[in-house]
């Protein structure tokens, strides 16, 4: 049920419309850089942003052409030769795979991006949209790309246009110190927009957007060609997969920024059926933008009206606005993105940064620089799996802590009284939590490291584990090897119908290991065993499972 929230028309009308606006040129440029024109970045930055919208679960979300996006679509339009209509029907495969994504689920899991991770990215972007306006506000037009942008510096600012760049400081300070009571009305981008663009009027020598292609949509059906339909097929999977995270990390943004909580799997059946419609009319595909959606939020927008309304302004400026859009200065924009860089790094973290864990810094600052200088997908790829080896680390340090807590008095009077009764030839160990394969390659190196020298039966107390996995089955199995090698008994206790079974699957419950419910009676079976080795006798039918 689609619900729309007109509580905050007005801020979701200028937020709309200001990222409407800062939208027009990336748009354009997108559209260029993926080979298949201008017009055609318009068309997806309206389809997947009116779209997403609609049907997504990230009301603040303003989704559009996105640079990962571009690049696999520039790559596929080489690839096919240009072939316009089948890179169409790769958009449109990809919006379906991701309405298959929403569908089954998929999006729950970008949630367990972690903190640092997030910050980085954020950071990151940041840096990025503030390297990309330097050379426009000295009145160039820099190369695309971060290392691009950084490397055409020297050039800028060995001839700059002093007027770009007071005129795009001015809006910069108007965009900052835009009284809050006029804030309520006209939001402080949009007023740094409009008088900047005033201001531009009287001046000469500064560059504008310019001349706007105009025109409605044609529909482009699928197309499928035999010896191409592997690689349609192919791109559309990578753009989907892409789509997914690039839109579910912007996601997590403005769940940061707006203290809300997105529908993962709402916003990749949106995603899904803007970039389907966004192919079918001839588009490239988008994303959540997360500069646009900060731009939105920042300027007043909070829900599905902003997204819409963004959407409808690019509309209408192809239908024929375009002479009023193309008098806005670049500097005027770059003055209003340099702004909104400096609001998406994380300062409040970095500023106490250093009062936290050093290594969540070191994945903070790693991700930055991976998503400034390489790219967004292998920043959080990288960072997401760094911090989950960290986490898999912090957690077998714990294992193998609970492991070397060997007990030499049980609270248990009972129990205690027969450990004591064994007199040191048993040896009892109790594990604690879930034993994974964090722990297990130390697992059976612990055990043979701590067993008592004299001990006769070794006790493997499960009862605090609620589940094992195959690498901790597996290991279970090479101490079960070693008592046996040192001509010991195994006993296992307290394992739960879950972790009895992974040690059956795995071939660890062997004919010489018993499993009993509880500890006392695997401390009584093990005093038996003692008993019958000492008195010569072998283990009989009294000794079987419990």
């Amino acid at each position: 049920m689609i619900k729309i929230n007109t509580s905050n028309i007005r801020g979701d009308l200028t937020g709309g419309l200001t990222a409407g606006i800062v939208a027009l040129p990336l748009a354009l440029a997108l559209g260029v850089a993926s080979g298949l024109g201008p017009m055609a970045g318009l068309y997806g930055a309206i389809a997947v942003g009116f779209f997403a919208s609609l049907f997504g679960g990230t009301p603040s979300q303003i989704s559009g052409p996105t640079g990962p996006m571009v690049v696999v679509l520039a790559g596929l339009f080489a690839s096919l030769s240009g072939d316009a209509e089948l890179i169409f029907t790769a958009v449109l495969l990809a919006g379906v795979f991701q309405i298959v994504f929403g569908v089954l689920g998929v999006g729950q899991y970008i949630r367990l991006v972690p903190y640092p991770v997030i910050s980085g990215f954020m950071s990151g972007i940041g840096a990025i949209i503030i390297i990309l306006q330097l050379g426009r506000l000295m009145g160039h037009e820099p190369p695309g790309g971060t290392i691009g942008a950084l490397s055409y510096l020297p050039t800028a600012l060995a001839d700059m246009n002093f007027t770009t760049l007071l005129l795009g400081l001015g809006t910069l300070i108007i965009a900052y110190k835009w009284p809050a009571k006029l804030g309520k009305y006209v939001p402080g981008a949009l007023a740094a927009l409009i008088i900047g663009t005033l201001v531009s009027l009287m001046l000469t020598n500064v560059p504008i957007l310019g001349d706007i292609p105009t025109g409605l949509p044609s529909i482009h059906l699928p197309v499928f060609e035999q010896g191409q339909v592997l690689l349609v097929i192919e791109a559309a999977f990578i753009l989907a997969i892409l789509g997914a995270i690039d839109s579910l990390l912007t996601s997590l943004v403005a769940d940061n920024m707006t203290r809300t909580r997105h529908d993962s799997n709402r916003e990749l059946i949106g995603q899904g059926i803007g970039n389907t419609v966004a192919g079918l009319i001839g588009g490239i595909a988008g994303a959540g933008a997360t500069m646009r959606t900060v731009v939105n939020i920042r300027s007043g927008g909070k829900d599905r009206i902003s997204g819409m309304t963004h959407a409808l302004v690019l509309l209408a400026i192809v239908l024929g606005l375009s002479p009023l859009a193309a008098q806005i200065p670049h500097a005027v924009l770059a003055g209003i993105l340099v702004k909104v860089g400096l609001d998406i790094i994380d300062w409040g973290y970095l500023k106490r940064a250093h009062t936290g864990p050093r290594w969540d810094f070191a994945l903070m600052i790693l991700v930055l620089g991976l998503t400034v200088f390489v790219d967004l997908i292998t920043a959080v790829g990288v960072g997401v799996v760094l911090a989950a080896l960290a986490y898999v680390r912090q957690v077998a340090q714990l294992q193998i802590e609970e492991v070397q807590k060997i007990p030499a008095y049980l609270a248990d009077a009972e129990e205690n009284a027969l450990l004591e009764k064994a007199n040191g030839k048993v040896s009892l160990f109790s594990f604690g939590g879930p034993l994974s394969f964090g722990a297990a390659a130390d697992l059976g190196h612990h055990v043979r490291e701590k067993v008592q020298p004299g001990s006769q039966v070794l006790i493997l107390d499960f009862s605090r584990v609620p589940v094992v996995d195959v690498s901790a089955a597996m290991a279970v199995e090479t101490i079960t090897s070693d008592a046996t090698a040192a001509g010991r008994e195994l006993v296992i206790s307290g394992a739960t119908e879950n972790v009895k079974r992974v040690l059956d699957n795995i071939n660890v419950h062997q004919a010489n290991v018993r499993m009993f419910k509880t500890r006392l009676e695997a401390l009584d079976c093990a005093l038996r065993i003692i008993d019958n080795k000492e008195n010569g006798s072998s283990a009989d039918g009294k000794l079987a499972d419990a």
